[in-house]
């Protein structure tokens, strides 16, 4: 089955951060080798870069990607709405990764201010991605002001850890199976990114495990790989966990010898 958001389909389920990479040139080439259809952007940081954000904006309209602005560095309900009617006017669509922030060492979301958020955004017209903790009574809250995405975080964004709290995660995918639901920060190994997508998650959204390794065009190709190899295991039908042995080998018409035995 084809990822849609919104009713835009896209035809790759890895979502890609643009921020931290060394040079241009190499976050071209590693979403490219990606294959990814979707990135994401800071609003605060291209505004602040001010002439510099208009070249950055044109590189990205050169990958042919969907571009999803997001409102990093929030902490306010105001703060955050403000950013996407900017990100609106600058990016020139209506898609918004709703991020505002509680706490600085974790960057945990403040779900109160989340939830208010996303309403005013969803009444004004906006797509709203939101990037939320795992926690099912937040999710029926956003669905309610009319997301139709949901992005639960793995483990706290640039930790590389990947799932701190993975039977929740499962919970979350069996409450709601015709959302589409995508593991958005935590994501350090292509292994993370892999079991995501065996859990049955839509996509996966991740940006520090690709911009920060050591070759990052590499990195974005095994990405691609292991989301690949995880959806089509999920699609497959995984085997379920036993407590005991199960022999692979049947046991009727194997010869049997006794010690001693010469005949």
């Amino acid at each position: 089955m084809t990822l849609e958001f919104y009713g835009k389909k896209l035809g790759s389920r890895l979502l890609i951060g643009t921020a931290l990479y060394p040079s241009p040139k190499i976050l071209c080439d590693a979403v490219n080798a990606s294959g990814s259809k979707l990135v994401t952007v800071s609003v605060r940081r291209e505004a602040a870069r001010e002439r510099a954000g208009q070249g950055f904006w044109d590189l990205i309209k050169q990958l042919d990607v969907f571009v999803l602005p997001n409102t990093a560095g929030c902490k306010t309900v105001k703060e955050a709405v403000t950013t996407a009617q900017m990100a609106r006017e600058l990016f020139e669509t209506n898609w918004i990764k709703l991020e505002v922030i509680a706490n600085d060492d974790t960057l945990q979301p403040e779900i109160f201010g989340l939830v208010e958020a996303a309403r005013i955004l969803n009444d004004d017209g906006f797509k709203v991605f939101p990037y939320m903790t795992e926690d099912l009574g937040l999710a029926e809250k956003l669905v309610g002001s009319g997301c139709e995405v949901l992005m639960p975080w793995g483990a706290p964004i640039g930790s590389g850890q990947g799932f701190a709290n993975p039977l929740a995660l499962t919970t979350m995918r069996a409450y709601f199976p015709n959302i589409p639901l995508v593991i958005d920060a935590g994501i350090g190994a292509p292994s993370h990114a892999a079991r995501a997508m065996e859990m049955g998650y839509d996509a996966v959204l991740l940006n520090t495990a690709i911009a920060k390794a050591g070759d990052p065009v590499k990195m974005g190709r095994a990405f691609a790989r292991a989301i690949d190899a995880g959806r089509l295991a999920y699609e497959s039908g995984l085997m379920e966990p036993r407590d005991m042995a199960s022999p692979s080998t049947p046991v009727a018409g194997t010869p049997f010898f006794k010690i001693g035995d010469a005949s």
